[in-house]
């Protein structure tokens, strides 16, 4: 059998390679600075191909790579290859997202001990010639409180040390289950909570639109006067200018950072001229044993991914194509679309997702399973790091336990999904079908009826069922110049508990959510964009 024929397209720790080198069955070749053309033939003749952040791996690169199987990303970001490209022609896109962990959570507390304790500013003096003690007091870590905005793997691990130093830590992060977080020895909150009580806010969320600008104005007004901020996750969750004012008006002590925004960060840039920050480039992973273990995960990944068709490290699909996905495609759809609505009406962490379908479809199960759980965890995660090959990898490794049931035929429908998201004392269900000629339909939230288009933006209310509800919510949503699309009221008997599932032409504004919500009889306000 003909070995597989890998290329290394940019500098990679040797040692690192060990999985692909020992073993008899790759052909190693090194070729770095490869662009353009060049790059493009070169790849024609490789099955694997292994990158750092220098190499481009652009649709035009990929225009003779017929024989490319695995692209290989030895770090996190995949910025630097088309993966729409690649995914269009059944090229797995691999990343090694965990070897970085202890080295980005030990910068957090490096830089964290350099703030409190005001390390930069006593070093620059002592340079100076100077011997001034009295200037640089601080304070302990010993009995304050970390808040940390995610509890993911490096969250998790930044937990783990700060409670070395004696800190209590607290955390939000909708989808840390409670199981997980007993074990991490964290106190799951609410934003504001956590906002509220941290004397450290500590950022470990990825850069989404959910996340952008996260902590705002508002939030960091919430902190306790005196706090400190750490990221050295992703720049873009804090506001730089709303931080900069927090500094500036001393309600805030310090902050750290290792992500920006832009990046390189301007020379000018105005948090730079602040004694209160700890400023870095972006050195999360800038570590010899970061940069071994990344180049180990990525060998490993490549060699399971072409020896054993093992793509749970891929950022992307392998192509389904074909009849089958034609066939799966309206039902993949749909499920997505439910695991968004589900996310969206669930409070507090999620411990387990039961998928049940009933249908004809034999082989509908794994991706139906994929398709929900990414509709679940994109708007955490980010669109982006979520797909058919790594959903269910995610979902687990948050401590979520998924499920999966075929079950007998529906009595109304002929192709039906349904979602169940379980966690603390709550369930959350809703169900959807595909109706003739495959339109589908959200057909169940919770316990209620429901006909619901699954497109746009959908609005949720709960409500006790007596008159003039629904006249209050339309002349709220039209004096907002809303306009209504569909309004399903649904109730489980007269003057009991209702349901109202509202499409509209757009995403409601704060104020006029609180506007729904204080209408007396409303107990509940959601909404969600489904897409």
């Amino acid at each position: 059998m003909s070995r597989y024929r890998i290329l290394i397209a940019d500098a990679i720790n040797p040692e690192g390679l060990a999985p692909l080198t020992a073993d008899g069955a790759f052909e190693i070749v090194e070729r770095t600075g490869l662009k353009g053309e060049e790059l493009a033939r070169a790849l024609a003749d490789f099955d694997a191909v292994i990158v750092r952040s220098g190499t481009r791996i652009t649709r035009d690169s990929l225009a003779y790579a017929d024989r490319l199987r695995v692209i290989g990303r030895a770090g996190v970001g995949v910025d630097n290859i088309d993966v729409a490209a690649a995914t269009e022609r059944g090229i797995a896109v691999l990343n090694a997202p965990s070897g970085n962990t202890i080295s980005a959570a030990e910068l957090t507390m490096a830089i964290l001990l350099a703030l409190v304790r005001r390390v930069p500013a006593a070093d620059r003096s002592m340079k100076r010639g100077e011997w001034d003690r009295k200037s640089f007091n601080g304070i302990e870590l010993y009995g304050k409180v970390l808040g940390l905005i995610g509890a993911g793997r490096i969250g998790g691990e930044v937990a783990r040390r700060a409670r070395g130093f004696g800190m209590t830590v607290v955390a939000y992060d909708p989808f840390l289950s409670e199981d997980r977080a007993r074990a991490l020895k964290i106190e799951l909150a609410s934003l504001d909570d956590v906002l509220r009580s941290a004397d450290v806010l500590s950022i470990h969320t990825p850069l989404t639109d959910a996340t952008r600008n996260l902590i705002d104005a508002a939030a960091l007004a919430k902190l306790k006067p005196g706090a400190y901020l750490v990221n050295a996750a992703r720049g873009g969750v804090v506001d730089e200018v709303a931080l900069y004012q927090a500094l500036v008006d001393g309600r805030l002590a310090g902050a750290a950072l290792d992500v920006f925004e832009t990046e390189p960060l301007p020379a000018d840039h105005p948090l730079r001229s602040l004694d209160n920050v700890v400023l870095t480039p972006h050195l999360g992973a800038a570590t010899e044993e970061a940069q071994q273990n990344v180049a180990v995960e990525i060998a490993e990944a490549v060699r399971a991914a072409l020896l054993e068709n093992d793509f749970s490290r891929a950022v992307n699909a392998p192509a389904i194509g074909g009849e089958e996905m034609r066939r799966l495609r309206p039902l993949i759809d749909l499920a997505e679309r439910l695991g968004t609505l589900a996310g969206a009406l669930t409070d507090g962490g999620i411990e387990k997702v039961e998928i049940r379908y009933a249908g004809n479809a034999d082989d509908a199960l794994p991706p139906l399973t994929a398709g929900v759980l990414i509709g679940l965890l994109s708007g955490v995660l980010g669109r982006g790091a979520v797909n058919f090959v790594n959903a269910v990898h995610l979902a687990e490794s948050r401590g979520i336990e998924v499920g999966r049931v075929r079950t007998a035929p529906h009595r109304d429908y002929g192709e039906y999904i349904e979602v169940r998201l379980s966690g603390g004392d709550r369930e959350t269900c809703v169900g959807g079908a595909l109706l003739a000629e495959g339109f589908p339909r959200v057909v169940r939230i919770d316990n209620f009826r429901v006909d619901v288009v699954p497109s746009g933006a959908l609005v949720v209310l709960r409500n006790r069922d007596v008159p003039g509800v629904i006249g209050r919510v339309g002349t709220i949503l039209g004096d907002a110049g809303i306009n209504i699309g569909e309004y399903h009221q649904a109730r489980l008997e007269a003057g009991g508990a209702a349901l109202a599932a509202i499409t509209v032409d757009a995403r409601l504004d704060d104020d006029v959510v609180q506007a729904l919500a204080r209408i007396p009889e409303v107990h509940e306000v959601r909404q969600v964009r489904l897409d």
